[in-house]
């Protein structure tokens, strides 16, 4: 171990093997190691505490976790930000400096780190995702399989299963072999359904028993899917209590440009996260037309909206103002108030 103390220590993290270079409290580089990630938790235990920094990827916040137990401050960095610190080619030494001195910048934006229940939450919303995903791509063939055969559907996953059914019966359209094919996708989708709707079940059930969870998904254009996956990000709220707008967290407020006095908007950001923010505006399209009918403050706005915008651009708007009022309830610890919906 260097005679000098490590003030920071960067951590390029590896999937067996990680770089590490430590830092003085005058940025210099007293330190270069490179070690598995089940000896980097001795090393950490044998130092004094100090700025631990880690770009936030697969397994930094269950190494910041352990490494916090142990007195160090651990800060996660997005690899976007880290970046513009690497010098000259890209190595991991070189990447293990580049984060140790990007987190020493006051300006610097840290992730927090995730609970196990966080990411245990996040893990079930990315199963559900993928198998969301496999079950629309099956659709999407079975579309495919019948449109050879002159068999054109109308949108909607009940017009195709019961389009489904009649041809198991033995309708003419199709031969033998491929009523086969046909029943085996058949079956397969089914299956897909029921773990679909097991993971379902248990999102509704932990907002339920979560109060925060259970607060957001009163929120109109929320609802359990939403609800989930923002306290699987955010949790408690507390993370966004200086960053005050949660929809600019998540990409869903225009940029602004200023050139010669005069501010441009320009489109959405692709920044933050971008499960959360494509969630969102799935459950604004779906309450959108909802809300747009009701004779209060939000449909007025929404009704003056559709008037000089496209409905989609209107969508992402209406997400935004989802997200806001998501980011009071989180922050605030009350419930959402209806009474703001109420009629004027």
């Amino acid at each position: 171990m260097t005679k000098t103390p490590i003030a920071v220590l960067g951590i390029d993290l590896g999937k067996n093997s990680c770089s590490l270079a430590g830092m003085d409290a005058a940025g210099a580089v007293v330190m270069r190691k490179r070690m598995t990630r089940d000896a980097i938790v001795m090393f950490a235990a044998a130092l004094p505490p100090c700025v631990i920094a880690m770009e936030a990827c697969c397994g930094a916040h269950f190494l910041g976790r352990t490494l916090a137990l142990h007195r160090h401050t651990i800060r996660l960095m997005s690899p976007e930000y880290v970046q513009p610190y690497v010098k000259a080619q890209k190595t991991d030494d070189r990447d293990a400096e580049a984060i140790a001195e990007a987190a020493t910048r006051p300006t610097m934006r840290f992730v927090l780190l995730k609970s196990e229940a966080q990411l245990d939450l996040q893990i079930l919303h990315r199963v559900r995702e993928r198998l969301v995903n496999t079950r629309t791509a099956l659709i999407n063939q079975l579309r495919a399989v019948l449109l050879e055969r002159g068999i054109i559907l109308p949108k909607g996953r009940v017009n195709l299963m019961r389009r489904l059914e009649d041809l198991m019966t033995g309708d003419p359209a199709v031969s033998a072999r491929t009523r086969t094919l046909l029943s085996d996708l058949r079956d397969e989708w089914a299956g897909l359904d029921r773990r679909v709707k097991k993971y379902d079940d248990e999102l509704a059930a932990l907002t339920r028993e979560d109060v925060q969870a259970r607060r957001m998904a009163t929120i109109p254009g929320i609802g359990v899917i939403n609800a989930t996956a923002l306290l699987a990000a955010v949790g408690d709220g507390s993370a966004f209590a200086k960053a005050r707008d949660l929809a600019a967290w998540l990409g869903l407020t225009p940029r602004q440009h200023s050139t010669g006095g005069k501010t441009k908007l320009l489109g959405i950001s692709k920044r933050g996260n971008g499960y959360l923010r494509k969630q969102l505006i799935h459950g604004a399209r779906a309450a959108m037309p909802h809300l747009a009918a009701k004779p209060n403050q939000l449909g007025t706005w929404l009704q003056a909206m559709l008037t000089r915008a496209h409905p989609n651009v209107v969508v992402v708007a209406l997400a935004a103002k989802l997200a806001r009022i998501a980011w009071a309830v989180l922050h605030k610890q009350q419930d959402f108030d209806r009474q703001a919906l109420v009629a004027v």
